[in-house]
């Protein structure tokens, strides 16, 4: 029913134009939280393997569209974030959100940066925060870089490195990337259950 989402059916029809656009867009875009970009250059790995695609440059156009993503993520935070966070009461446009944001990337922020990068959803919001806390912008320009370089090498070598190992089997390919899927959302299901069982004990 949902073929045409999955990552197997956009990179044969759209090819490397669907990955370099959905990176740019899952990583800056605020409507792009949805797209799956783990599974996407998972199995744009694995074409390359077969032949589909050239390696090196699924690496640096992953990589360069990851990167100027997040900076267009950060230009919209500090462009509109703050403006959107000024009403003093609201749940949720509290200005009090910005300056506890701001005290988190002071803190933890070139570790966020690089981090989120491999996190569902939170890639997509990390560098609109940044912007809306006003995160250093050549600390952020920097880890940027280095969270879109490790990601796109992490999980294109992967599907590079599998898909040389693995039989020609789109049944062991679904296998593997719904595993990956899995494995990229654990985070976020467990920072969920942390929320869910702390409000419990309250």
């Amino acid at each position: 029913m949902f073929e045409f989402l999955s990552a197997e059916y956009l990179l044969q029809a759209f090819g490397m134009l669907a990955l370099f656009g959905f990176v740019f867009a899952e990583s800056g875009l605020f409507f792009g939280f949805f797209l799956p970009g783990d599974s996407l250059l998972f199995t744009a790995g694995i074409f390359a393997s077969k032949g589909f695609f050239d390696i090196w440059i699924l690496l640096v156009g992953t990589a360069v569209c990851a990167f100027l993503g997040d900076q267009v993520g950060y230009w919209t935070g500090s462009k509109f974030g703050p403006s959107f966070f000024s009403k003093d009461g609201s749940f949720f446009r509290n200005p009090k959100y910005v300056q506890k944001t701001r005290a988190f990337y002071e803190t933890h922020g070139k570790k966020a940066i690089v981090l989120a990068r491999f996190v569902p959803v939170v890639r997509t919001f990390a560098p609109i925060l940044a912007g809306t806390a006003r995160m250093d912008y050549a600390t952020f320009t920097l880890y940027n870089a280095i969270g879109g370089i490790l990601w796109s090498c992490l999980f294109l070598g992967a599907g590079y490195l599998l898909g040389n190992v693995l039989p020609s089997s789109g049944e062991a390919l679904t296998v593997i990337v719904l595993a990956i899927i899995f494995v990229s959302l654990l985070p976020v299901i467990y920072e969920v259950w942390g929320e869910f069982k702390g409000r419990k004990k309250k």
